[in-house]
């Protein structure tokens, strides 16, 4: 195996990414409890400790159980949090050294993080002054202690698809490079978990949208006239709008009930409503109408449907039954019952006369998902089947990306598509979705939202940030809605694709660095001059025409250089989640089983720790993980500094690039954020099933679907082997932060391998083992798509895609005919295709 082979060549390493959270779930006391210690560290980003209101100081310390080399501690703090307190340690209980200390802090949710060192059974928060505004006591949502040498806990979160189950530890550490995320490392957020008795318990997070999801711009049997907008972000939809739906099921467990709790990420809602239980037997319910219809009273506050953040548990309703029109209304719950959850945030307004939010002066009356709960099971994607599309789950082989799939969609917003949250996601995961999907719009120019620019606030932190030199302000720029980029025009510049650029040796360019920055101050703009067009011909005749792009560099031409098109964003949090194991398991060096592919894993070092890494992102796998492909694309882009880069030199050199102590453009919180975001994008279901639309109702394009030939053309796909390198179905690893991403069967149709392409798609520039005719299998999931998501339409537009690294295919059967090398087979056989087969394969790609 290569494998081995490579291990040879490698200096080995155990070096770790993450920690175990030596607090999590260990004995705690504290100076008082207003809320109980042991909700600190308890794993939940929701429940907290608050000492008693005025008192300073203030403390709360944990019981490692045994003494342990401490490396971090980390405080999760609510808004009510000190000013000044220290970090301490102690091997007695008494006697307390200071660790690390805070001056300077301020009023609001924050996290502070400390590097620290020693060795320590307790550790405490001694918090000595409030910060100013705070008028309360201290209040902590999570302190975690990192380190060696003590009893961790044995508890930890467990993804949808098996929640009893936690990580394990039999995975030895991989030899010759090291693991992405090592096994033990602690989920961010429990998503759903069990009670001891069998009580199933799930947490949903929600966002505020604009309309309903069977909403479309007119109505059902009316004429197209317009698109649906429940698939926006309204405006200020990242601040005090996010919350999420606790629904703790007794039915598994042999009660009677569901409790369903609205938590609020941050802010306070008043008249929030609640609707249930879609009501399809009723033969006049269309894009809305449920049988319940309720809200989010708070008897603490004498009745009222005002609900607070903070963890607060206060407004919730109860669910004893059934609810429907049909022959059997209200009866018992019982497991498989299908429940649509529709609630709908209502923020605190400034007046009855003026219904803007008190807050912050935005909107304050919205909408949000509507989910389906399946009773003992958890939240799972839906589509629509008769009567009236009704809501029943996304069959499994149609989960492209697992539980985190979007639902299939009938606003007709299918260009929207791409932008939406995974659908498991967590609540308070989906406040750091929400923020860093902000940064992915903001330009670095103006600080202006690419969405509802002039009502959206402007984030001035972000104001002239960008370099002297860039290719665009913002990064949705050359994503088109998350997508591709835009496809290049003969005789203009490559506005949203990038240059990169290089020497022999893996070195930069010595005059452009790593790639070219085509705007700005100076003018070093790459245009298409033309496409050289050779024709190719199918088995049944029809003709192919064979884009060779040629390129004129208004400055001087690199010495090796690449264009690239910029890939969609989706599902990279899943890729980043398979083990590596998965990966190199796929490898086949000495093309054992004869069928000509090889395939090859791209070690990488990685940017911040110097450690090598299995490379997973970019068009040749240069990328160990979201945060480096993000990072990089700040510097090399924008001119934008970040904790991974924290020089605009980077761009033009690794040497002395990697600096400590300095003040970056965009923070390590916002970086975190907004690899989040990116992790944390939904998969769509793969359109493979048709919908129950009623008679008379127009079927949306998207889902104008045959799925006798969808089925065919997968089979054919099949046994062209298409699947050696475009891996159908790969299962995720149990070690992602994210609990949203773990154990998932998902089926993107890529390995994450390179091959060798042939001559005909090689260009000149190499990186790192992956030479010049190399290329990284690209996902496929998505594909059908593109055309609305390119195109911007509901209707979508096949001439706006591109496909390939530089955009040179302006169509599928372009893009296969491009395959040499490791394909060249694979190629043959869709030559040699009857018009049938290969219609159909082409109808199977399209519906990914």
């Amino acid at each position: 195996m290569v494998g081995a082979a490579f291990v040879c060549t490698l200096p080995f390493t155990t070096t770790a990414l993450a920690q175990t959270n030596l607090a999590l779930n260990k004995p705690v006391s504290a100076s008082s409890e207003l809320r109980a210690a042991k909700d600190a560290v308890d794993g939940s980003s929701y429940s907290r400790w608050e000492s008693t209101h005025g008192v300073s100081p203030s403390w709360i310390a944990v019981d490692l159980g045994t003494a342990s080399n401490l490396t971090q501690v980390v405080v999760e703090w609510e808004a009510a949090n000190p000013e000044i307190y220290q970090v301490q340690g102690s091997n007695n209980n008494s006697t307390w050294t200071n660790l690390a200390q805070k001056t300077g802090g301020t009023f609001g949710n924050r996290t502070d993080t400390f590097a620290v060192s020693g060795s320590y059974r307790y550790v405490r928060i001694n918090a000595t002054k409030p910060a100013p505004g705070n008028a309360w006591g201290y209040s902590i949502f999570e302190l975690k202690v990192f380190g060696s040498g003590g009893n961790a806990s044995s508890n930890s979160s467990s993804s949808r698809s098996s929640v009893v189950s936690s990580a394990s530890s039999s995975r030895a550490a991989p030899i010759g490079y090291v693991p992405l995320f090592p096994e033990g490392t602690q989920v961010t957020e429990q998503i759903q978990y069990r009670e001891p008795d069998g009580t199933l318990v799930t947490l949903i997070g929600m966002r505020s949208t604009e309309r309903h999801a069977r909403e479309r711009g007119e109505a059902w049997l009316s004429p197209n006239e317009a698109d649906g907008r429940y698939f926006t972000y309204p405006p200020f939809y990242f601040q005090n709008r996010s919350f999420g739906l606790k629904v703790r099921d007794t039915i598994p467990a042999g009660g009677k009930n569901i409790r369903i709790t609205m938590l609020i990420n941050e802010g306070t809602f008043f008249g929030t409503t609640f609707s249930l239980f879609r009501n399809s037997s009723d033969p006049t319910v269309t894009e809305f109408g449920w049988a319940l219809n309720y809200g989010f009273n708070n008897l603490k506050e004498g009745n009222l449907p005002r609900c607070f953040d903070g963890g607060n548990e206060d407004c919730y309703l109860d669910v004893d039954s059934y609810w429907n029109t049909g022959p059997n209304p209200h009866r018992p719950l019982v497991m498989g019952d299908r429940i649509e959850l529709a609630p709908a945030p209502r923020l605190v307004e400034m007046s009855e006369s003026d219904n803007r939010a008190r807050v912050d002066g935005g909107g304050s009356r919205y909408y949000s998902f509507e989910q389906l709960y399946v009773v003992g099971e958890g939240v799972r994607p839906w589509f629509g089947v008769a009567p009236n599309l009704d809501s029943v789950p996304v069959p499994g082989d149609a989960l492209l990306g697992g539980e985190t799939s979007v639902s299939y969609n009938y606003s007709e917003e299918p260009y929207r598509v791409f932008q939406q949250m995974a659908n498991n996601i967590g609540i308070a995961n989906t406040d750091r979705f929400l923020k860093g999907r902000r940064l992915f719009h903001t330009s670095f120019a103006t600080g202006q939202h690419s969405e509802f620019p002039t009502q959206n606030p402007i984030f001035t932190a972000h104001l002239n940030q960008l370099g002297s030199n860039f290719n665009d302000e913002r990064c949705i720029a050359c994503h088109q809605l998350n997508g591709r980029s835009k496809p290049a025009v003969v005789g203009t510049a490559l506005d949203t694709l990038s240059v990169l650029t290089g020497a022999p040796g893996n070195l930069p360019d010595p005059t452009y660095g790593f790639n070219v920055l085509q705007k700005g101050a100076v003018n070093n703009a790459v245009k298409l001059q033309r496409y050289d067009v050779t024709p190719r011909f199918l088995n049944d005749g029809s003709r192919v025409d064979m884009h060779k792009p040629v390129y004129e560099f208004s400055s001087a031409v690199p010495q090796l250089y690449s264009v690239r098109q910029a890939p969609q964003v989706i599902g990279v949090g899943l890729l980043e989640a398979i083990d590596e194991e998965t990966i190199l398991a796929n490898v086949d060096a000495n093309d054992v089983n004869g069928d000509g592919v090889r395939g090859k894993a791209n070690f990488v070092k990685n940017p911040e720790t110097g450690v090598t890494q299995v490379g997973r992102f970019g068009w040749k796998a240069a990328k160990v993980s979201v945060r480096h492909q993000a990072a990089e694309a700040f510097v090399q882009d924008m001119g934008v500094t970040s904790p991974v880069y924290p020089l605009r030199s980077c761009q033009k050199s690794d040497t002395n690039c990697h600096q400590t102590g300095v003040t970056t453009h965009v923070s390590e919180l916002e970086l975190t954020r907004l690899t989040n975001y990116l992790q944390l994008l939904g998969v769509p279901a793969q359109r493979s099933y048709r919908s129950g639309y009623p008679n008379g109702m127009r079927v949306s394009v998207e889902h104008d679907v045959n799925p006798g030939q969808i089925a065919l053309g997968k089979t054919v796909f099949e046994t062209a082997n298409c699947v050696a390198c475009h891996k159908s179905t790969l299962q995720t690893g149990n070690t992602h932060p994210f609990a949203e991403l773990r154990n998932q069967t998902i089926r993107p149709y890529t390995d994450l391998l390179l091959h060798d392409m042939g001559p005909d798609l090689a260009d000149t520039l190499p990186q790192d083992s992956a030479s010049a005719a190399m290329w990284r299998t690209a996902p496929l999931w998505g594909l059908g798509s593109l055309k609305y998501v390119q195109s911007g339409t509901s209707t979508g537009n096949d001439a706006s895609v591109r496909y390939l690294h530089d955009g040179r295919a302006h169509s599928l059967d372009e893009a296969i005919l491009w395959h040499g090398g490791e394909a060249n087979n694979s190629r043959l056989q869709y030559e040699a295709l009857s018009t049938a087969d290969r219609t159909a394969l082409k109808v199977f790609l399209n519906s990914l």
